[in-house]
């Protein structure tokens, strides 16, 4: 019958009523009959061959992120499919819209030990929202519908998908009216006004009141909204890590970034603070120090669309299940406007009395090249350029990036932020580049971590990508840990100092232009050339070795007790 369809091909239509429109993956046995079909969607489906299982799903993170849809990708099971564990944990920690489809060996094989078979939902189901193994071809256009619908609402994470070879190679007339059958999965949208009335009470009378935004503020799209509620009630606001670009740092009622290397200023406000308001944001241990500690004096609000988060780590007064975006509509309506001009006077006395001391942000008596040289003449011609999106990886540099850039737009700041994960910027770089193909992609990565995944250039060589520039601020070691080595563990450098190859060289052999730089004169001339290039560039910035990321917070300790260039403030 011409209706007929094999798994695979269902596989395929079921992406495209999805609205998938790009795939990252790598064919094996046990997808080979879906990489069979893929050919007949070509028109519809493109497939972007990646080298490493764990850059395709970094890429697909990089494109859900910057697009807002769900990101794709596709693995052969046993490694294949374990390959994507850490993408997939960092799609879960970071709320990351993803489905992830994998291969399977047959179902007269599961359970036996066959050859390339893994349990992959078993191992992937404390970091999934939820996980499918598919053995039957007529369950596929409902489990498509349904991982498709569950990674994108409420708190968006990451699905699995795992089909068996047999399931892929049946044949069957497919069923695409079928229900969804989700029981007790309604996400909640709407705040309880009760609550809310309850919320913008406490801020109309608060006399220090603070607002904090976390990244469920821009996955609502409730940047607008934020801004309206500051406005109103003159609130200062805290951005963090995940939340830079929520609200623009430019603002007048902006504050900065909170925790572990948040600056002085913002954490004593926190401490200071009578009420807190926790928007989309799920109170890290990197933004709130010892939780016991933090914030002591406020009743907290916290607003999140996922009712397991609140309470988990600090005590919560008003409790909000709902949408960011829409619970500060909510409470810009309900509360009623005041003057904070005494309280935002007192967080800049306390930002004048303490900037003044990370002395680092200005460039210090050398004549090395200082990472904050880069950040310099990179923020300055981000700012004439524009149109433009920053991937960090983990380590100094991703948090010298989020102090020392400016950040104004929701989308334009993408890291790994609650799984950490090196490697994660250049393959994230290249699903980003996808998504935004007139935007140019910057990646900002440590030298540890460029070396983790920097095969994916020769992806965005195969696949035509020009429009992504890598600056390395590479100083010869796994500077974060190296860092936590000379302050807290008496300069012991137990497997920090790294080696590696002439990274200028290395993008030439893969196609792409190489430049290193090690005279700070010639910064904004290099990030001047990779911007004009119309191709990737890999930038080698050789930076001082031991500079250091200040303000920091021990280990264990309350926010409100921080480090200073190794001095406590």
């Amino acid at each position: 019958m011409s209706d007929r369809r094999t798994g695979a091909q269902i596989m395929c239509e079921a992406l495209i009523r999805e609205n998938v429109e790009v795939l990252f993956g790598i064919p094996g046995g046990a997808i080979m009959p879906f990489y069979h079909a893929l050919p007949e969607y070509a028109s519809q489906l493109r497939h972007v061959l990646c080298r490493h299982e764990q850059g395709a799903g970094h890429a697909a993170e990089g494109y859900a992120r910057v697009s807002g849809r769900v990101g794709a990708c596709v693995a052969t099971s046993g490694p294949g499919a374990t390959n994507l564990v850490t993408p997939i944990a960092d799609a879960w920690m970071d709320s990351t819209p993803l489905v992830a489809v994998t291969g399977q060996v047959g179902s007269a094989l599961l359970g036996t030990d066959a050859f390339q078979e893994t349990d992959i939902t078993g191992i992937t189901l404390p970091i999934t929202k939820h996980s499918y193994l598919v053995t039957d071809p007529n369950e596929l256009p409902r489990v498509f519908r349904e991982a498709f619908h569950i990674a994108s609402t409420g708190r968006k994470g990451p699905v699995l998908i795992d089909v068996t070879k047999d399931a892929q190679q049946a044949r069957t007339v497919p069923v695409w009216d079928v229900p969804m059958d989700l029981p007790g999965y309604r996400p909640t949208y709407e705040g309880n006004a009760r609550q809310v009335r309850e919320a913008a009470r406490l801020l109309a009378e608060a006399e220090h009141p603070l607002i904090m935004a976390g990244s469920g503020v821009i996955w609502s799209g409730g940047g607008e909204a934020l801004r309206a509620l500051a406005e109103r009630t003159g609130i200062p606001v805290i951005t963090t890590l995940q939340g830079k670009g929520a609200f623009p740092d430019d603002h007048p009622l902006a504050l900065g970034m909170p925790g572990m290397h948040g600056w002085v200023h913002v954490n004593r406000a926190i401490q200071a603070c009578d009420v807190l308001l926790n928007v989309g944001g799920r109170f890290d241990d990197r933004v709130t120090g010892k939780a016991s500690t933090f914030a002591p004096h406020a009743k907290i609000i916290h607003v999140d669309i996922d009712p397991s988060e609140i309470g988990k780590i600090v005590r919560v007064d008003v409790p909000i299940v709902g949408d960011a975006r829409r619970v500060l509509e909510a409470l810009t309506e309900a509360v009623e406007p005041r003057d904070r001009s005494s309280w935002l006077a007192e967080i800049r006395e306390m930002q004048e009395q303490h900037e003044h001391r990370q002395s680092y942000r200005k460039r210090p008596e050398s004549s090395a090249l200082m990472p904050h040289d880069v950040y310099e003449a990179f923020d300055r011609i981000a700012r004439e350029r524009g149109g433009y999106r920053v991937i960090t990886d983990v380590g100094q540099h991703q948090m010298w990036a989020a102090q020392l850039i400016e950040w104004r737009d929701p989308g334009t700041h993408i890291t790994s932020g609650g799984a950490g994960t090196m490697g994660f910027s250049v393959p994230a770089a290249l699903g980003a580049a996808i998504a935004c193909p007139d935007e140019t992609i910057w990646v900002i990565c440590g030298d540890g971590g460029f070396q983790m995944t920097n095969q994916e250039l020769a992806t965005m060589r195969q696949e035509g990508i020009r429009n992504v520039k890598i600056a390395i601020i590479d100083n010869g070691y796994l500077g974060m840990v190296r860092q936590w080595q000379e302050l807290f563990e008496q300069r012991r450098y137990s497997g920090t100092p790294l080696t590696g190859p002439d990274f200028a060289l290395l993008a030439e052999a893969y196609g792409h232009r190489g430049m290193r730089v090690t005279d700070p004169a010639e910064v904004a001339g290099a990030i001047t050339a990779a911007w004009d290039h119309d191709g990737c560039v890999v930038i080698d910035f050789q930076v001082e070795r031991e500079a250091n990321v200040f303000p920091i917070v021990p280990q264990g300790r309350s926010i409100g007790e921080m480090m200073t260039e190794g001095v406590a403030e």
